[in-house]
C-alpha cells in the first residue's frame, strides 16, 4: 500500500484537460487531512488557458468565461503554475521523474491534418489552426500573413466548429469584433479584407455535417451573412434519410431541418454569402505560384458494413474556383521530447490514460495523459473534465498499488533557477491578466492581448 503522506504531481500544459485533471486530484484528497497535495502545472507559454485564450473565437466570450472556474482551481493552496517551461529545453522527462511521484501529459494537438492533395504547398494555401491562432494572438501564429485584401472567395475545407468559427469571422462585420480580444493587427487586416464569399467544402451530406446547430445558426443570424445552398445538395438520399431516423442525433436532425430552410431561401439579398457544398471532396489544388482553384470529386453515401453512410466517389469532378484555401480538417498532436508518441494517431499512446511505451506496447509507470493528446481533437471543453477524472482514477489506483515514481528530490523551482529559467508564477499571470484587461479597457475592447512571448515577459517582469 502507498502510504505516503504527499503526492505530489506535474500536469504538462495549462489548457482545459489540465485544469480539470488538477481539479480532480484536488477533490480526490477528501477526507485525508493529513495528506498534502501539491499539483505543479507547466507551460512552455507564460499565459494559462491553452485553447481556451489561443483558439476560441474572439466573439465568444461566453465560451471563454469557463476561465473563471479554472483560477478557483489555480486558487488552492496545494496549486503552483510554471509558465514560460518548456519540456524539453527547460526542463527534460528525467528532471520531473526525480521529483514527482506521477506526471500527466495534457499538452493538446498543436499543429493540424494535412489533405494530402498535390498543390497544397501553393501560397494562398493555410490551415485553419494558423488562421485561429493568428487573429487570437498565439505566440506560435502572430506572424503568418494571408492576404485577406486581394481575395474575394474563400474555399473552406471541413464543415466542423473550426471551420464556422473562420467562416464567421470572415464574413461579419469588423465593426462586431472591434470590442473583443481580437488582436489589434488581425483586425486590422479584417477591415481592409476583401472577401464577400466562403464556400464550405463537406466530403458527406447535411445529415452528416460537422457543425453544431448553434454554430451555423449564428452565422445565420448575421445581418450582412446569407448562407446559400444549391437545393439538389440540400436534399437527403435514401440512406441519410434512414439513418437520420435510426441513428441521427437531435443536433444532426435540427441541422437538416436548418439547411433545407436555407436551401428554399435562395440567394438572399446580404453582400456576404456563405455557400455550403455537401459530397465534394477536394483531390488537387490548382493554380501557378498560388491558389486560383480547388478540385473536388463528387460524393455518394454507401452504408459501411455497421450501415454507417460512407462518401465514396461518383467518378465525376468540377473545378472550385477561389483566391484563398483553408483546411479545416482537425487538430494533430506533436511529439514532445522523451514522451512516447503515436505516429499514425497523433496522440501520447496509452490505455484508459496510463502512458504506454509504444503502441499497443507496455505501460510506463507514473506516466498519465489527459485530453487531446490523450483521444485525439474530439469533443467540446467541458468533455475534457470527464476524460480527466478518468485519467485521475487511474492515477489514484496505482498510487495505492504503490505503482508510481520514486521521486529523489523535493521542490523543482531551484532546478529551474539554477539553469536561469525565468518560470511565470501564477501572481506573475495574475498581473498580467489585469494589465490586458486594463489595457484593453482604454481601447474600448474586453482585453489588449499581448500576442509575443518577449512582450508578454517585458510586461511581466515590470510588474513584478
Amino acid at each position: 500500500m502507498h502510504s505516503s503522506s504527499h503526492w505530489r504531481v506535474a500536469v504538462i500544459g495549462s489548457g482545459p484537460s489540465a485544469f480539470y485533471t488538477a481539479e480532480a486530484i484536488f477533490k480526490a484528497k477528501g477526507d485525508a487531512q493529513d495528506l498534502e497535495v501539491r499539483v505543479d502545472m507547466f507551460d512552455r507559454l507564460p499565459v494559462p488557458f491553452g485553447l481556451v485564450r489561443g483558439g476560441v473565437a474572439p466573439d465568444h466570450a461566453k465560451i471563454k468565461s469557463v476561465t473563471r472556474v479554472y483560477d478557483k482551481i489555480a486558487a488552492n493552496p496545494g496549486f503552483r503554475f510554471f509558465g514560460n517551461v518548456m519540456l524539453g529545453r527547460d526542463v527534460q522527462v528525467d528532471d520531473l521523474t526525480q521529483h514527482y511521484d506521477q506526471i500527466v501529459y495534457a499538452f493538446g494537438c498543436e499543429s493540424d491534418n494535412k489533405l494530402g492533395a498535390p498543390g497544397e504547398d501553393l501560397a494562398g494555401v493555410h490551415s485553419a489552426t494558423e488562421f485561429v491562432g493568428w487573429y487570437n494572438g498565439h505566440p506560435d501564429h502572430r506572424h503568418r500573413t494571408f492576404d485577406l485584401q486581394n481575395a474575394k472567395r474563400v474555399a473552406l475545407v471541413g464543415n466542423g466548429n473550426v471551420a464556422m468559427d473562420v467562416a464567421r469571422v470572415l464574413l461579419q462585420s469588423p465593426d462586431r469584433l472591434a470590442p473583443t480580444d481580437i488582436t489589434d493587427y488581425a483586425l486590422e487586416a479584417l477591415r481592409k479584407s476583401s472577401v464577400t464569399e466562403v464556400v464550405l467544402l463537406g466530403r458527406r451530406g447535411p445529415a452528416q455535417a460537422a457543425f453544431s446547430p448553434k454554430e451555423i445558426e449564428e452565422i445565420a443570424e448575421l445581418d450582412s451573412v446569407d448562407i446559400v445552398l444549391e437545393p439538389d445538395e440540400a436534399e437527403l438520399d435514401e440512406l441519410s434519410v434512414r439513418w437520420l431516423e435510426e441513428s441521427g442525433s437531435r443536433s444532426q436532425q435540427r441541422n437538416v431541418k436548418f439547411l433545407t430552410g436555407c436551401a428554399e431561401h435562395g440567394e438572399g439579398t446580404a453582400p456576404n454569402k456563405l455557400r455550403c457544398r455537401f459530397l465534394v471532396s477536394p483531390t488537387e489544388i490548382l493554380g501557378e505560384g498560388s491558389v486560383r482553384a480547388v478540385k473536388v470529386e463528387h460524393m455518394k453515401l454507401q452504408a459501411d458494413d455497421s450501415g454507417t453512410p460512407r462518401p465514396k466517389s461518383k467518378g465525376t469532378s468540377e473545378e472550385v474556383e477561389c483566391d484563398l484555401l483553408f483546411k479545416a480538417i482537425g487538430y494533430r498532436g506533436e511529439p514532445v521530447p522523451g514522451v512516447p508518441f503515436d505516429e499514425r494517431k497523433g496522440i501520447v499512446p496509452n490505455a484508459e490514460g496510463r502512458v504506454l511505451a509504444t503502441p499497443g506496447g507496455d505501460v510506463v509507470a507514473g506516466h498519465y495523459v489527459a485530453g487531446w493528446c490523450k483521444r485525439g481533437p474530439t469533443g467540446l471543453i467541458g468533455t475534457n473534465s470527464a476524460d480527466a477524472k478518468a485519467t485521475v482514477e487511474a492515477m489514484k489506483t496505482d498510487r495505492a498499488d504503490g505503482k508510481t515514481l520514486s521521486p529523489a528530490a523535493d521542490d523543482i523551482a531551484p532546478v529551474l533557477a539554477e539553469r536561469s529559467v525565468d518560470a511565470v508564477s501564477w501572481q506573475d499571470w495574475q498581473r498580467l491578466d489585469a494589465w490586458e484587461q486594463a489595457e484593453g479597457k482604454k481601447r474600448d475592447k474586453v482585453r489588449h492581448k499581448l500576442s509575443a512571448v518577449d512582450e508578454m515577459m517585458r510586461v511581466i517582469r515590470e510588474l513584478r
